[in-house]
């Protein structure tokens, strides 16, 4: 990689400080064409911080008083020479620092190309070079925790503990088959089929932790449903903390929907009020039941308002039973007026579901007992904790169980007896397999997918 890019690596708008990164072999000399420093200078220190003005070199004119900083290879981010240009935060500043950079012999960077060179360079394998895009797009402690621990390699650390033992295990099938002609026995077929079995089962217990990592990656959606006046709104206000929906005695008073996004231990969840279910008055009523319908139908999480101070009505019941295919809990609305619902007919209509919870979105009574469900619901009662390596990228999820199914093949080849050339090479291709998730063995065009979905400047 002979050429310089260049971008600005701060997001766009107004801000305090604006930052363009420049790496590649021409950074220091851009620095030394548009860079005049306050004080008299010999050269760039690396990893110094060095103040004075942005000039172009042309007019002489000043653009910006900044402060530089220059990162000698290998150790930058991308483990080529980075420039970092920190300037005031103008939308027009950094355009014009920009293009001085472009002009002086960089060209601009595609997205994710820094982070590109950073796995080209070796200083990141491809697992942690995603983690740099799931870090930035975290939005709860949880996600921010989950990706913190990719990008310091975790993930990398136990897939490279796997593939060691793999390793081991090809090594003595291939010796057994460069003694095939002798009388001589090398290995122990039923233990390299145990050590296989075992591999098997740390990777399964890797790929099942994904559920969880999804969620915690790219949260969830909740819609809350209902008839009309049992109180979505009002609890959809309740979770958010403000008023966000307009709440009236009047029946159809929500025609569209609502979407507010809240963390909920760790799970982003996006909240959607919907329109009261019930028999339409007229044809704006009707496309928007329709509506509901289908928003229920893309939902992880249904939760079914009933009010409890009314008894059950014809839409309860049929709003119910149209839920019974999602996950769903009930959530009876009104708990600060007197009980007036049927609780045994309740149960009878749902019996595989939790416990319903009884809430005053008036008074918030039941939200945090709400919350909770909601959580559990969410990863189906299962929480793999704080310590346990969480896969939360589908392509390493498919990379694993392509590799754990290769491995089957193997333990059931040695097990039959065939000779160790067969088990040898499902070993080989399991271990291509593994190698896609740091980057190994994975191809230009993924990669070009890969980077394409990160911003310009990272």
């Amino acid at each position: 990689m002979e050429d310089t890019i260049a971008a600005i690596a701060t997001p766009p708008g107004t801000g305090s400080i604006g930052i363009i990164r420049v790496s590649g072999p021409r950074s220091r000399d851009i620095a030394s064409l548009i860079f005049r420093p306050s004080n008299k200078t010999d050269g760039f220190n690396s990893h110094r911080l060095y103040h004075g003005d942005i000039i172009s070199p042309d007019t002489g004119r000043v653009i910006d008083e900044v402060l530089i900083s220059f990162m000698m290879k290998p150790h930058s981010y991308t483990g080529e020479d980075i420039l970092e240009i920190n300037c005031h935060g103008s939308a027009f500043i950094l355009q014009s620092v920009l293009s001085l950079v472009i002009k002086a012999g960089a060209r601009l960077a595609e997205p994710g190309e820094f982070t590109k060179r950073a796995f080209l360079n070796n200083r990141i394998d491809l697992s942690q070079a995603e983690a740099v895009a799931e870090t930035i797009m975290a939005q709860t402690d949880r996600a921010l925790d989950l990706a913190v621990s990719h990008l310091k390699g975790d993930l990398a650390g136990k897939i490279e503990t796997v593939r060691i033992a793999i390793i081991d295990i090809l090594a003595i099938l291939e010796t057994s088959i460069d003694f095939s002609d002798e009388d001589v026995e090398v290995g122990n077929p039923p233990s390299a089929a145990r050590d296989i079995e075992a591999i098997i089962g740390d990777l399964t217990e890797l790929a099942s932790t994904y559920g969880e990592g999804k969620i915690y990656r790219d949260g969830i959606n909740a819609v809350i449903a209902g008839r009309p006046n049992v109180g979505k709104s009002s609890l959809l206000n309740r979770l958010l903390g403000e008023k966000r929906a307009i709440v009236t005695a009047m029946p159809g008073t929500t025609r569209d929907f609502i979407e507010e996004i809240i963390p909920i231990k760790g799970v982003l969840v996006r909240l959607t009020d919907t329109a009261g279910i019930r028999e339409p008055q007229n044809i704006i009523e009707k496309e928007g039941v329709n509506l509901v319908w289908e928003k229920l139908s893309q939902a992880d999480v249904v939760i079914v308002v009933i009010d409890g101070s009314e008894r059950l009505t014809r839409e309860d019941i049929e709003i119910i039973e149209k839920c019974k295919a999602k996950r769903f809990f009930l959530v009876i609305n009104k708990a600060d007026l007197p009980h007036v619902i049927d609780k045994k007919e309740l149960a009878s209509l749902a019996p595989d579901v939790m416990p319903p919870i009884w809430i005053s979105a008036k008074h918030g009574e039941g939200i945090p007992a709400l919350k909770d469900a909601i959580h559990s619901l969410a990863l189906n009662g299962a929480d793999c904790g704080p310590t346990l390596t969480i896969v939360s990228n589908i392509r390493h999820k498919m990379a694993i169980e392509k590799t754990r199914y290769l491995l089957s093949k193997a333990r059931d080849g040695i097990l039959q007896g065939l000779s160790p050339e067969f088990p040898a090479f499902d070993i080989r291709q399991a271990l291509e397999s593994l190698g896609e998730i740091a980057g190994e063995t994975v191809t230009e065009e993924v990669l070009d997918r890969i980077f394409a979905t990160f911003c310009i400047g990272k």
